[in-house]
């Protein structure tokens, strides 16, 4: 019989275990993005970095031909990591750039969470090349896109299948947080679920407003 015990699951992400790689989120890949509104889209992917860079998460921004076809990245990834220096990249592979692989050692952790645009390029070709070497992966699916919701899905089934763990950009934050105790991240928390969270977002300002409610804190 299995004692249970107080303690968080092996396979729950924390802020110091993984390495975020945020790809291709540009100009010219969004105006193809049919699977998800680019409205969601840039308010998904605002949400994840914002919660990257409040958890202090290892985080790899990188693009493609930015300056010759693909166009500058999300303002809402600029204006977070305002003094980050993306890679810019020929490869349609992440993973096949060495500048990438060589951060991601540099950086030295075993699991990669991976969001961009097209996921059936964009995030297949790193999702699938990282399983094959032995890193657990994770991907933040509302915060990846492509041309059709078929080639969107048939995209993370394919990643699934090989072993990688689908979730979700609000997810990803409170996963990160996971504990309403830990005070020195839970106004920041709050702040951005209130700000990308939707109608979560609108529950935490209607209960602090109404009766000056909070997440158990």
């Amino acid at each position: 019989m299995p004692q249970a015990q107080a303690k968080p699951g092996k396979l729950l992400l924390s802020p110091s275990d993984h390495t975020l790689i945020l790809i291709d989120h540009q100009s010219q890949m969004a105006f193809a993005t049919k699977s998800i509104d680019p409205v969601v889209l840039r308010n998904n992917v605002a949400l994840v970095a914002k919660a990257a860079k409040e958890f202090s998460v290892s985080t790899i921004v990188t693009t493609v031909a930015a300056k010759t076809f693909s166009g500058p990245i999300f303002d809402e990834i600029r204006s977070v990591f305002p003094d980050e220096e993306f890679i810019d990249r020929t490869s349609m592979n992440t993973w096949e750039d060495s500048r990438i692989t060589d951060r991601v050692n540099a950086i030295g952790k075993s699991r990669i969470v991976i969001g961009g645009l097209w996921t059936t390029v964009c995030v297949v070709g790193p999702a699938l090349s990282a399983l094959d070497q032995g890193f657990e992966v994770y991907v933040i699916a509302d915060a990846c896109g492509d041309v059709t919701d078929e080639a969107h899905e048939r995209a993370m089934e394919r990643v699934i299948q090989a072993g990688a763990r689908p979730m979700t950009s609000l997810q990803y934050l409170l996963e990160l947080q996971r504990d309403w105790a830990r005070g020195e991240t839970y106004n920041q928390t709050v702040a951005t679920a209130i700000e990308h969270g939707g109608g979560y977002g609108l529950g935490l300002i209607y209960a602090k407003t109404m009766f000056g409610g909070s997440e158990a804190h």
